[in-house]
């Protein structure tokens, strides 16, 4: 399965910017407190809402990082669960869907096991130094869940547009 994936954090940063719905704008939200840089570019599938209420989030695996407000075609290959002070916060795991270098990418298990390894211990502490947050890691399940995620969270962005339009 495809989707877009807007980013908010390149790879590498340890900025924590997030994109702001109502002004359509990338903003600064804080620097991480712990020593360490996001994984892989960080973002969101627009048009949806996750268990937490916000978009579902989307980690890319890129050669390069992007920017914040790139738009970038990507296919799910799996999805991993922490759970924080709002909830269930599923994070898609995904690759550039045009990018042949990542043609091979299709599942969990088509991911090297160290950056898997590396992408569970950035959530397991990359909340662990700031104020009042919290983050528990659940663990990775394969693309078939990942989509069943990500086919939730369009449901209910959909009910919430009905519900909104009468």
């Amino acid at each position: 399965m495809e989707a877009d994936v807007i980013v908010e954090v390149p790879k590498g940063s340890r900025n924590r910017y997030e994109y702001d719905q109502r002004l359509g704008r990338i903003r600064l939200l804080r620097m991480l407190f712990t020593a360490t840089g996001y994984p892989g570019d960080y973002g969101f599938v627009p048009d949806t809402i996750a268990e937490d209420g916000d978009p579902i989030d989307a980690l890319l695996l890129l050669g390069e990082p992007t920017f914040p407000g790139c738009l970038v075609r990507a296919r799910v290959i799996a999805v991993f669960w922490v759970h924080d002070e709002r909830g269930p916060d599923a994070k898609l795991l995904c690759v550039p869907a045009t990018d042949p270098r990542q043609q091979h990418l299709q599942e969990l298990e088509d991911v090297p096991i160290h950056q898997i390894a590396e992408i569970w211990h950035f959530f397991e502490i990359y909340e662990a130094l700031a104020p009042e947050k919290s983050a528990e890691t659940r663990g990775w399940e394969r693309r078939a869940q990942a989509v069943a995620a990500l086919e939730d969270a369009r449901r209910r962005f959909a009910e919430q547009a009905r519900t909104v339009t009468g």
